[in-house]
Order: C-alpha cells, then structure tokens, then sequence
C-alpha cells in the first residue's frame, strides 16, 4: 500500500510543540524486572516435574512461611512461574503506582483467573525500586478439548493496571541543575535551529544548538528564575519539522511509505511483468467392455501466459509534491509491490531524490 496524504493538493510543513520532538537531558524511564508466581489457576499452570524452577521457587516460598515440603513430590498445575516487567517513569514517588507486564516462563497453557504474588522488582542496579502483586488479566483465552483447539490472543501474557507500588525513589536534583540539554528524538540541523531560533524569540540568549541531535537551554542574566521554570515557558512553542526526504519500504508487507519532500525528475518508466499460469487437468480414459484393457490416466495441461503487452512507455513528469508524485505513480496502474520495484529502480536511475530505507 502507498501512504499518502490523500485530497490536498500540497503537503504542509508539519507543526509541532518542542515538549513533542525532544527529549530532556536525564529525564527518562527506568525498566525494571522480577521473577514471581502466578497462583489460582485452573490446572492450566506448570507441569512441576517438567519445570524444576517452578518447584524450587514454590518449596523456596513456602520455607519462608514456615512450611517445609522438601522431598515431597509436587503434582500441582495451579502455580506457573512468571516473569514481571515494568517501567518506572521519571521522578516517580514513593507509593505510586505503575503498571506491570506478566509472561510465563514455562510450560503454562494460560494464565486466566491467576493472581500474581508479591514480586520485588528490581533494576539494572540490583536494587529494588517496586513491588508488584494482585489479581491479572488476559487478554486472549485458549479453550481445548478431545479433538480441537480454539485460542485467541495470547493466553500466558497478562498485565496488571498499578499493580506495583514504588518503594524507592530515582534522585534527580533538576531543579538545581544551571544548564539542561534538549535531546532531538529525530536528529535534523534544520530543526535544531530552528528550535534555539524560536526560544530565544521568546526569551533572548537561552537556547544554544550544539549539534544535529541537542540544544542547550541556559538562563540568561536577569531571567529570574531556574532551569526548571525556562523549559516551562518554552516546551510549547510551535516548531516547523523539516524531515528528510526518506522513502521506507516494508517488503515483507507491501508497505510504501514516502516522507513530504520526496521528489522525482523526469524519468520514463515502462512497467510490465511476464506471467505464466500452467493448469494441470487429467483425465480418466476408461477401456471398452470386455477388451481386457485398463484404465488410464491421460494428462492435460494449459499453459497461460500474459505478458503484459497491453502496457506502453511512460513519462512521469518532475514533481513538485508529495501528491502529484503519487498521482504519476498510480497512473501506471502498478501494485503495491511493483511499485516497490519501480522506486528502486528510481533510485538506481538517479532520478529519485530520496533515501531508501528497506525494513
């Protein structure tokens, strides 16, 4: 499929605020991870002989609460071992909620109806940062019965919405800090100084373009107030994208997508394919009464072919839009994926000016 713009005949210049297109300095989430049970479920947990963690974890649990069953043979399938994820937002509070992620780690068939016990989540740095528990809820289900099989979404994955509390909190004294970099999510000189062009319209000698991908932000003199207060005042100014002429190709889907300011000089283009359709239909020949003859199969083939001989030479004039390029490509009538084709001989040729990026 191409992605167009479809109905206007130009193609503005994309808007948006400065809070939109960069990140700041430092200021980012944290993913943390923990290894817990999934307890209550209807015989859909893990086969505990054939997953030797799962038991260890239960007989580990149940020791800490006094319970000692070591040497007993577990034949329990309501218990599946999970692994939790979360993302801890920046300056999260202690006692806080986040949301957290539940995947099995064994041989678990789902995880409908569990609940998940309490699980510390921890960071790259070992510590822990939140604890996760309560009731979890599956998105897909998997219905099994003598002879058949019906699933729907995924049935070991689950999520729990604020099922962690934050217990420690990341320090971050930004309020103190004297200067704070704008990071760009999408690295563009055009953009970047545009950004520090538009800040110090607003507030004179605060933003600074350092390179392709950051502005510095510094107080002036006078401004009265801190780092904190200067991105407050700007983080909603209106900014101009300009984005790079890209043309991306998904050719596992089919997929075209072209970025606004693609262009394409005149260039003639002859598109056409050679088909070949061969039809197997055989036929039974059977022998006369009483001739002693037997049966014989005789094949019959049909052999199609089109070549595409209804189709001429071309010319696709210069564009000067997004829109009118898309015109003159859909005017050859091609399909999703010759056109794929078409563009990278484009590109070859010299006559597209635009990147290909292939996914």
């Amino acid at each position: 499929m191409l992605a167009t713009a479809g109905g206007s005949a130009a193609l503005a210049t994309p808007t948006s605020r400065i809070k939109d297109i960069v990140n700041i300095e430092n200021v980012r989430p944290n993913q943390l991870v923990g290894y817990g049970l999934v307890v209550g479920l209807q015989g859909t947990g893990d086969r505990t002989r054939n997953i030797p963690f799962t038991e260890e974890t239960i007989q580990s649990m149940l020791e800490r609460m006094g319970v000692n069953i070591r040497g007993v043979r577990m034949q329990t399938q309501n218990v599946a071992a999970v692994s939790v994820i979360a993302t801890l937002p920046p300056f999260a509070r202690s006692g806080s909620t986040i949301d957290v992620q539940i995947g099995a780690m064994g041989d678990a068939t789902s995880l409908q109806g569990g609940t998940l016990l309490v699980t510390s989540l921890r960071g790259l740095d070992g510590e822990i940062y939140a604890v996760a528990q309560g009731p979890v809820a599956v998105s897909g289900f998997r219905a099994q019965g003598a002879a058949a099989t019906v699933t729907r979404g995924v049935s070991t994955s689950a999520r729990i919405a604020g099922g962690a509390i934050v217990e420690r909190e990341v320090p971050f004294a930004l309020k103190s800090a004297r200067t704070l970099k704008l990071a760009l999510k999408n690295p563009d000189f055009t953009t970047a100084y545009r950004i520090a062009g538009a800040v110090n319209q607003r507030i004179a000698g605060a933003a600074e373009v350092l390179d392709p991908a950051t502005v510095e932000l510094t107080p002036p003199a006078g401004f009265g107030g801190s780092v904190v207060d200067l991105v407050a005042r700007v983080e909603d100014v209106p900014i101009d994208i300009d984005q790079p002429a890209r043309v991306v190709i998904n050719e596992a889907t089919g997929t075209v997508v072209m970025g606004a300011d693609v262009r394409v000089s005149p260039v003639a283009i002859a598109q056409g394919g050679l088909t070949i359709s061969v039809t197997e239909t055989p036929v039974a020949s059977q022998p006369g009464p009483l001739s002693n003859g037997t049966t014989q199969v005789l094949p019959r083939t049909r052999i199609d072919v089109d070549d595409g001989s209804g189709r001429s030479l071309g010319v696709l004039q210069g564009s000067t839009s997004l829109v009118s390029l898309v015109s003159g490509l859909n005017a050859f009538g091609v399909s999703p994926r010759d056109l794929i084709t078409v563009l990278q001989a484009l590109r070859t040729a010299g006559a597209l000016q635009a990147d290909i990026e292939v996914q």
